[in-house]
Formats: C-alpha cells, sequence, structure tokens
C-alpha cells in the first residue's frame, strides 16, 4: 500500500528541470540577440570611419527598440545605446 502512494505522489523535481530547460531555451535566445545588437553596433562603426551610411544608424535603433519590446533590455539602456549611436554618426 506504502508502495502505490508513493508511485503517485507527485515531485518537484520534473518542474524543475522543465524551468532549467526553459530558462536555458532564453538564455541562449537572449544571448543570440545581444550578440546580434553588437555586431551592428560594430558594422555601424566601421561605416562611420568610412563615411558611407547605409541605413546602419536605423538597424540599430530597430534592433534595440525589439530588444526592448522582447524584454531583454530595459528602456533606458535602449536609450542609452541610441543616444551614444547617434551621437557618434552626427559628430562623423
Amino acid at each position: 500500500m506504502a508502495e502505490k502512494e508513493n508511485a503517485t505522489k507527485k515531485t518537484k523535481r520534473p518542474s524543475a528541470l522543465k524551468r532549467h530547460i526553459q530558462s536555458e531555451k532564453r538564455r541562449l535566445r537572449n544571448k543570440n540577440f545581444k550578440s546580434k545588437i553588437a555586431t551592428s553596433i560594430k558594422a555601424l562603426e566601421k561605416s562611420i570611419k568610412t563615411a558611407e551610411d547605409a541605413g546602419k544608424l536605423q538597424e540599430v535603433y530597430s534592433l534595440a527598440d525589439k530588444g526592448v519590446k522582447k524584454g531583454i533590455f530595459k528602456a533606458n539602456k535602449a536609450a542609452r545605446i541610441k543616444s551614444r549611436m547617434t551621437k557618434k554618426a552626427v559628430k562623423a
């Protein structure tokens, strides 16, 4: 009878395992997105040095806003990124 009760009793392990798997997926997704915006920023800085503008600033703006929308960045961080990149673009 005790064996029957133990068989039907739930444990927290599967739930914790599921949360771990979910958080790992989110971490990789966020890491990929942050890498994408970093690459975009580097491309913008490179285009500023070579004096060619191919819409790189708009791409940075778009990615920063998408990051806020997805909850990867806070709004203030996106504003800082956009402000700094605009300063650099105007300066050149």
